[in-house]
């Protein structure tokens, strides 16, 4: 590794350490009850070490340490199949398939939304309002009753999951895209006028060009929201694949490192997808030749 590189990477480590520091005392802090009562049962005397190691070790902790859960991230990736409902990369396709369909339908909404609101001011007044007011009911309140809705519409699995991930996604969509449309400038837009561009030339040849920006910028944030969407629409279906119905196992039967590996997975998930994002953006607005 070169100089640099170093100098680029070494926040980025000495915070990692610091967190492994931080993660290896709460363990021992918060496991150190439960390992203390189980030495005293044994009726023998125990040293510190004893404590220590017990704490490490438990099979249920309060709080796993990270080997642990690296221990069970791997174990779970590397020693059951890719279809089997213990391998967590099955789960994290369950997920990140339900995730991409609701961020598909939130990215179609939102941009409706978008074009509908800066074309036409009625809406702009009328539906803005509604959009920023739907975005302050919890969605732990939503999902339950749009699972229960759809099932008795006969639609289950799939469908009520991603639009669960479409409710919360398409916000920020709407949001950027509109202040991109907005973005252009006007000295342009009297230019394409004088020439008679029509109302489709001019979004097509200056607006959407110009909110390209913002929006990739909207579907980084839409995206990573999608997949928290699609995890916490798995919780009331009472399913048994995806990541949050790993989670909601885990919670049932105190599998407290199965619960933290899981929330690794749904963190590399998350950086997958943004990162998936990300290289869209760059293939698109490097076409597109912007500096950005």
């Amino acid at each position: 590794m070169t100089t640099s590189g170093l100098r680029a990477k070494g926040p980025i480590l000495i915070v990692g350490l610091v967190i492994l520091v931080l993660w290896y005392a709460g363990a021992l802090g918060l496991n150190a009850p439960q390992s203390i009562e189980a030495l005293n049962r044994t009726g023998n005397a125990w040293t510190t070490q004893d404590l220590v190691v017990r704490t490490m070790t438990m099979k249920r902790p309060v709080l796993p340490t990270p080997d642990q859960v690296l221990n069970d991230f791997c174990q779970s990736l590397f020693s059951y199949p890719l279809t089997s409902v213990r391998n967590l990369a099955y789960h994290a396709a369950v997920t990140a398939s339900s995730a991409l369909s609701g961020f598909v339908l939130g990215l179609l909404l939102g941009t409706l939304l978008a074009v509908g609101i800066v074309h036409v001011k009625t809406l702009d007044s009328s539906l803005m309002p509604w959009v920023i007011i739907s975005q302050t009911v919890p969605i732990l309140a939503i999902a339950p009753m749009v699972v229960v809705i759809f099932g008795n519409l006969g639609f289950t699995g799939l469908a009520p999951k991603a639009v669960i991930s479409m409710y919360l996604c398409f916000f920020p969509i709407t949001i950027g895209l509109v202040k991109g449309l907005r973005s252009t400038d006007p000295l342009a837009q009297d230019l394409m006028r004088t020439y008679s561009a029509s109302t489709a030339q001019v979004f097509w040849l200056l607006r959407l060009p110009s909110s390209l920006p913002y929006l990739f910028a909207s579907i980084k944030v839409a995206i990573a929201i999608s997949l928290i969407g699609a995890i916490v629409a798995e919780l009331p279906t009472g399913g048994t694949a995806g990541l949050g119905a790993r989670l909601l196992s885990g919670s049932y039967y105190g599998q407290t490192i199965q619960i933290w590996s899981t929330l690794v997975m749904s963190a590399f998930l998350g950086l997958a997808l943004v990162g998936l994002a990300g290289l869209s953006e760059r293939l698109v607005l490097g076409r597109a030749g912007s500096k950005r």
